[in-house]
C-alpha cells in the first residue's frame, strides 16, 4: 500500500511527465500494484457493508435484509475465490500480457484443421475472459486450417492464465476430411510468451536483425494483398524469426513483429537464468504421440484430459467453445504444489 501510495503521490508531481521513460514505468507500476489491491479493497468493503446489513437486520428481525445478506454472502464467496485464485499467479511475469503461438503436428491437412480447433477455442476463452487480442500473424493450411498463428492477448495476467496452455494438444476424433469416416489422431502445439514492455531489459542490437519485406497472403484485402506490407524480422545470433502481415501498414506490421521478437527473446532470457535444461527440452519435444500434455477425445466417447494435472470433463463440446477455466485453475494449483515441494516450506 504504501509503495501504491508512493507512485500515486509522484504522479501528483508537476515535473513528473518530463521524464517520459521514468513516467511510463511509474503508471506501469501503479497498474500492477492495482492489479492486486483493487479486487482486495473490494472484497474488504463488500464484507463491511454486509456485517452492517446483518446487524441491522438481526435487530430489526427482517428478513427481506437478511436474504439480501445471503445473496451478497455468495458474491463474496466468488470475490474471495477469485483472489485466491489470482494469489496462484505470483511469479514475476504471471501479470504481463501474452503472446501465443499455435502450430499443427504430425498429421498433414488433419493437423492444419486441428489447429485452427485450437485457435477458435482459444478466442472464444478470451471473448469470454473479457481479454483483449489481435491475430499478429495467420497463415492458411493447404487445403483447410491453418499452418501457423500468432496472437497478442494485451490483458492483465494473460501471462499466468495461459502458460499452461505451452505444449503439444492431442485430438481424437473421425476424421471429416476421410471418406471411409475413420478414426484420426492429430498434433498441434502451442507455445506462450510473456508480452514484454519497456520496463524490460531486452537488449536488440539492429545489427544483428534481418528485416525483410513481402506480399501479404490470404485475407485483409486488395491494399494487404497488393503491397510488400508483410514484415519478417530474423534474429541472427538466436535464429529466432518472427513475422507479421496483419496490418495494413508495413510500419505497424514491423512494430508487431519486434513486439512479438522481443517476447521470445525475453523467453530465452528466461530459460538461461533459471538454467532448467529439463524445461529446455520440454519446449523442444516432439509434436507428436507420447509427448502431449492434453488429450481431446471426440469419438468413439467424448473426453478432454489434462495429463499433468489429471483434470477432466466429458464436455468437449463446452471445451472447444473457450471453456478452459477448470483447466487453467487445476494447472495453477498444481504448479504451485510442484514448485512448494521442491522449494519446500
Amino acid at each position: 500500500m504504501k509503495k501504491l501510495a508512493a507512485c500515486e503521490a509522484s504522479q501528483a508531481d508537476p515535473e513528473f511527465w518530463n521524464d517520459q521513460e521514468e513516467a511510463n514505468r511509474v503508471v506501469r507500476q501503479v497498474r500492477s500494484l492495482k492489479q492486486w489491491i483493487d479486487p482486495l479493497d473490494r472484497a474488504s468493503a463488500m464484507a463491511e457493508d454486509l456485517e452492517l446489513l446483518a446487524e441491522m437486520a438481526i435487530a430489526e428481525d427482517d428478513e427481506e435484509s437478511a436474504a439480501e445478506v445471503r445473496e451478497g454472502l455468495v458474491a463474496l464467496e466468488e470475490a474471495v475465490e477469485k483472489l485466491d485464485f489470482q494469489f496462484l499467479l505470483s511469479d514475476v511475469d504471471d501479470g504481463r500480457g501474452a503472446v501465443m503461438e499455435i502450430h499443427p503436428g504430425a498429421g498433414g491437412t488433419e493437423s492444419a484443421d486441428w489447429a485452427q480447433m485450437l485457435m477458435r477455442m482459444y478466442t472464444r476463452y478470451f471473448e469470454r475472459s473479457g481479454m483483449k487480442f489481435k491475430t499478429l500473424e495467420i497463415q492458411p493450411g493447404d487445403e483447410a486450417g491453418i499452418k501457423t498463428a500468432v496472437l497478442e492477448i494485451d490483458h492483465s495476467f494473460a501471462y499466468g492464465y495461459l502458460k499452461s496452455e505451452t505444449g503439444v494438444h492431442r485430438l481424437v476424433r473421425i476424421s471429416p476430411f476421410d471418406t471411409q469416416s475413420r478414426r484420426h489422431t492429430s498434433f498441434a502445439s502451442v507455445y506462450v510468451y510473456p508480452l514484454v514492455d519497456d520496463d524490460v531489459e531486452v537488449e536488440i542490437n539492429t545489427a544483428d536483425l534481418r528485416i525483410d519485406t513481402f506480399r501479404a497472403q490470404g485475407a485483409g484485402g486488395q491494399h494487404v494483398n497488393k503491397t510488400d506490407s508483410a514484415v519478417r524480422i530474423t534474429h541472427e545470433p538466436t535464429g529466432t524469426v518472427v513475422s507479421c502481415q496483419s496490418e495494413r501498414s508495413q510500419h505497424r506490421n514491423r512494430e508487431s513483429a519486434m513486439t512479438m521478437l522481443r517476447a521470445k527473446l525475453y523467453q530465452l532470457i528466461i530459460l538461461q537464468r533459471q538454467k532448467e535444461r529439463d524445461a529446455i527440452e520440454a519446449e523442444k519435444m516432439e509434436n507428436a504421440w507420447g509427448s502431449q500434455i492434453r488429450s481431446y477425445v471426440l469419438q468413439p466417447y467424448t473426453k478432454v484430459k489434462d495429463h499433468r494435472t489429471e483434470f477432466e470433463t466429458g464436455n468437449s463440446t463446452g471445451v472447444l467453445d473457450g471453456d478452459l477455466d477448470g483447466f487453467i485453475d487445476a494447472y495453477l494449483r498444481w504448479l504451485g504444489a510442484k514448485t512448494k515441494q521442491q522449494t519446500g516450506p
